[in-house]
């Protein structure tokens, strides 16, 4: 493989992190503040909002079935809206971060509906507000499940990030189709997914060294 050829693979390698970690660190926030919400609003809960339940769940549903690629040509002009531009690295963040935060609350709805209600119910009989048990009760016993939703979703990024390069997002993904695909270079193509297989190892011994340090039980 020639020079030139491997220092685009280490540029759009950056490229990928970049987006990435971007989109998984606004996903992750927005994602658990939803997912938050989605468990504390069911009935029988916290604060049991039946009708700001079933809106939101419809939301995230409508979220999650629309596939990602048809996302990224579906939002452009909210892409533009956001940073000006919808092709290249910073333009694939905003579709990324988009289809993650319903993927996210997800998970960390399920991850919350794990919590047994005998703790919620005793935090209750100790006078604590909804707030104060979110915070002292349900985050903490949580944490281990949603660093694990994280990395699932840092995961599914890398995965949607090569996607974002067929329409010029950027990334080993968009090297991947220009000299991969359509130059018919299988060398490429072969080092391309390597590299993919390699950060998402990464990424998940990351995410199993972090719950089993803060999973305590």
């Amino acid at each position: 493989m020639s020079e030139p050829m491997i220092k685009l693979l280490v540029a759009a390698l950056g490229e990928t992190m970049l987006m990435v970690f971007f989109s998984t660190l606004v996903a992750s926030l927005l994602g658990l503040i939803l997912g938050v919400i989605l468990h504390i609003t069911r009935p029988g809960q916290i604060l049991p909002l039946p009708r700001v339940q079933k809106t939101l769940e419809m939301l995230v549903n409508a979220g999650r079935s629309i596939p990602f690629i048809i996302l990224l040509v579906a939002i452009i002009p909210f892409t533009r809206f956001i940073v000006g531009t919808s092709i290249g690295t910073v333009a694939a963040i905003v579709p990324l971060t988009v289809a993650a935060i319903p993927f996210m609350a997800r998970l960390v709805e399920g991850t919350l509906m794990e919590i047994p209600s005998g703790l919620m119910d005793a935090a209750q009989a100790m006078g604590l507000r909804p707030f104060q048990m979110i915070t002292k009760i349900l985050l903490p016993e949580a944490l281990p499940g949603i660093l694990n939703s994280v990395t699932i979703t840092m995961i599914t990024l890398v995965n949607y990030s090569a996607m974002a390069g067929a329409i010029g997002g950027g990334g080993l993904g968009d090297i991947g189709i220009r000299y991969g695909y359509q130059r018919f270079d299988a060398t490429v193509m072969l080092v391309t997914v390597l590299i993919l297989i390699l950060l998402v190892q990464f990424i998940q011994s990351v995410g199993h060294y972090l719950v089993k340090k803060f999973d305590h039980r």
